[in-house]
C-alpha cells in the first residue's frame, strides 16, 4: 500500500505537467514503468485522496480515454472572480512571447506557436484567452482542425492600438532570430496591468 501511495505523487506531477492534455493509462503505464491493474489502481487512489478530502481543490477526471486535473465544480464561482479581477503586475515572458507571435502571425494554430518558442505554450494560450486578449477564429484544414487564434478588439484597446497595421514592422530576417528583440521593444514602450503565465 505505501508504494502505491508514493505512486500517487508520482501520477500527480505527471498530471501536472501533462496539462489539458492529460495521459491515458498506457500513458501512465509506460512513464511509470508499471501494469496495468498497478497504474488502474493507482489512478484510483488518487482519485480518492481528491474526492474524499473535502478541503482539496481539485480532483481526478476522465474524458476520452485520458486522466487530467480538474478543479471541483463547486469552486465555480471563485474561479470566475479570478477570471474576472484584474492584477497590477506585468506580463511574464511566455505570454509576451506567445502573444507577440499570435499578433504577428495569426491566425495561427498553437503547433505553430509552439514551434517559433520552442516550448509548450498551453498556458499562456490558456491565460491570453481567459483575459480577452486572443480569441479561436477558426480551425485550420487538414487533419485534427486545430483551433486557429487570433487577436481580440480587446488586444487593440489594451495596448492603445486603433487596427492590428499598427503594431511595428517586423525586420526581415528568422522570425525566431527576432522575436525576442521585437517583442521586448514593443511591449516595453506599453504600460501593462495583467499578469500573462
Amino acid at each position: 500500500m505505501n508504494k502505491i501511495v508514493h505512486w500517487t505523487g508520482i501520477l500527480e506531477s505527471l498530471l501536472f505537467a501533462a496539462g489539458d492534455e492529460g495521459l491515458t493509462l498506457k500513458q501512465i503505464m509506460k512513464v511509470m514503468d508499471i501494469e496495468e491493474f498497478e497504474a488502474q489502481a493507482v489512478v484510483e487512489e488518487l482519485k480518492q485522496e481528491y474526492d474524499q478530502n473535502e478541503d482539496r481543490g481539485i480532483t481526478l477526471i476522465q474524458l476520452a480515454g485520458t486522466y487530467q486535473l480538474a478543479t471541483k465544480k463547486e469552486h465555480a464561482v471563485y474561479l470566475q472572480r479570478l477570471v474576472e479581477v484584474p492584477n497590477q503586475t506585468t506580463l511574464s515572458q511566455a505570454g509576451l512571447e506567445t502573444l507577440t507571435i499570435i499578433a504577428y502571425k495569426q491566425p495561427i494554430t498553437r503547433a505553430e506557436i509552439e514551434d517559433i518558442r520552442g516550448v509548450k505554450t498551453d498556458r499562456p494560450i490558456q491565460t491570453l484567452v481567459a483575459k480577452g486578449l486572443i480569441q479561436e477564429v477558426g480551425r485550420a484544414e487538414g487533419a485534427g482542425r486545430a483551433i486557429l487564434y487570433g487577436t481580440t478588439k480587446e488586444f487593440l484597446d489594451y495596448f492603445g492600438l486603433k487596427d492590428i497595421k499598427e503594431l511595428p514592422p517586423l525586420p526581415e530576417t528568422n522570425q525566431e532570430e527576432f522575436l525576442q528583440d521585437e517583442a521586448d521593444l514593443f511591449f516595453d514602450q506599453i504600460r501593462v496591468d495583467d499578469t500573462i503565465e
